[in-house]
């Protein structure tokens, strides 16, 4: 018996013996307008309004503590002046003796031995707002208003990528018609948008609708021009691609002039676009146009192949037959560029065009010019 009451002695000293297991809590801050609430102070209180424990938020707004004795608590915002909470309401004037800067608070909330709380601040509540100075209130709504209207031209602005971005895949598929609806809408959506009108020119070309393509590529390079901060690359691709549908055309002259303004529009890229504008005039047969764009070509960056081709081929236009050897007569500068296309791309598919031109002529081909393997 006696031993029986020891053993039961030493159990019941054991378990009052035993440390309690402290409480946690977490939980996340959110401002009136829904955003994360950083570098806030989460205070547990007791009845006499002491500070027994600090926790404070991350940039996600949430926080998380342990090490709590169980008891009730009042658990207390308050905020630290930063300027990442700028949309956080001013905490009102509190009476002497009490803490300050307290913006919300939640009372009674009690922490059992070992239990995790959950303990969240949202400042978005109808009942924490109907509490703000009617100043406040008044803030808020605009700045609500604001948000709304940010968050409907993001949301445009997806979706007018998503037009964008399908109707480029389209176009590459060869399915014009496809695009074009695609385009249509786009620009239905924001008829201001340079770029929409961009895209939509390029869709109306593929399908041969040049009268149109014209017609929106000069509407883009209008609204892009006006836009606040004009990008010069996106100006020039439009004038670029107006010159190349010029020439589709068959309209030389405007075809020419487009691509000038490319090129004063992006100086530095002026090799390129004589590059386009000499291969797209060829593509359309107009002899002299290639012809001259192709020595402007040559002149700013004479290690491009193309437009030796296309300034031979724009030559050989005006070659004769002599009478006597039935052989063709190229004119001056002729072989020359054929030579020199040959030099720089002996492995190009024009490059069978231009030794069989050479060798009609009875001009030398010189062996280096054979396909490399």
């Amino acid at each position: 018996m006696r031993k029986t009451l020891w053993m039961l002695a030493l159990l019941t000293t054991a378990k009052f013996g035993m440390a309690a297991t402290p409480a946690k809590i977490h939980g996340h801050v959110q401002d009136p307008l829904g955003a994360p609430v950083m570098n806030a102070k989460v205070l547990l209180t007791d009845d006499s309004n002491a500070v027994k424990y600090t926790f404070v938020t991350d940039a996600n707004g949430d926080y998380t503590g342990d090490g709590i004795a169980s008891a009730t608590y009042d658990v207390q915002l308050q905020k630290v002046p930063d300027a990442a909470n700028a949309s956080v309401p001013k905490p009102q004037s509190t009476p002497a003796g009490t803490l300050h800067n307290i913006i919300d608070q939640q009372k009674g909330i009690h922490f059992a031995e070992g239990a995790d709380v959950l303990v969240d601040f949202d400042m978005t509540r109808e009942a924490y707002i109907n509490k703000l100075p009617p100043e406040m209130r008044k803030a808020l709504d605009a700045a609500r208003a604001k948000n709304a209207d940010i968050s409907k031209e993001n949301l445009q602005i997806k979706n007018l990528n998503n037009l964008i971005t399908q109707a480029r895949a389209a176009r590459a598929a060869n399915n014009f018609d496809q695009a074009l609806a695609l385009n249509q809408q786009a620009v239905q959506i924001n008829p201001k948008a340079g770029l929409l009108w961009y895209e939509l020119g390029a869709s109306q070309s593929g399908l041969k609708k040049y009268d149109d393509a014209i017609a929106s590529y000069k509407k883009s390079i209008d609204l892009l021009q006006a836009e606040a901060k004009p990008k010069p690359e996106l100006i020039a691709a439009s004038y670029n691609d107006l010159g190349a549908t010029y020439a589709k055309a068959g309209k030389s002259t405007e075809a020419v002039a487009a691509f000038e303004s490319a090129i004063k529009e992006q100086p530095t890229q002026a090799a390129m676009y004589y590059g386009n504008e000499a291969a797209v005039l060829y593509q359309a047969g107009l002899g002299d146009a290639a012809g001259a764009a192709a020595d402007k070509a040559i002149a700013a960056d004479p290690t491009k192949p193309v437009p030796y081709f296309v300034k031979g081929w724009s030559l050989v236009q005006k070659a004769t037959v002599d009478p006597k050897t039935q052989k063709i007569v190229l004119p001056p500068g002729c072989a020359d560029a054929y030579r020199k296309f040959l030099e720089l791309a002996p492995d190009s598919p024009l490059a069978a065009d231009a030794k069989s031109i050479l060798e009609s002529a009875g001009e030398s081909v010189h062996s280096s010019y054979k396909k490399k393997h």
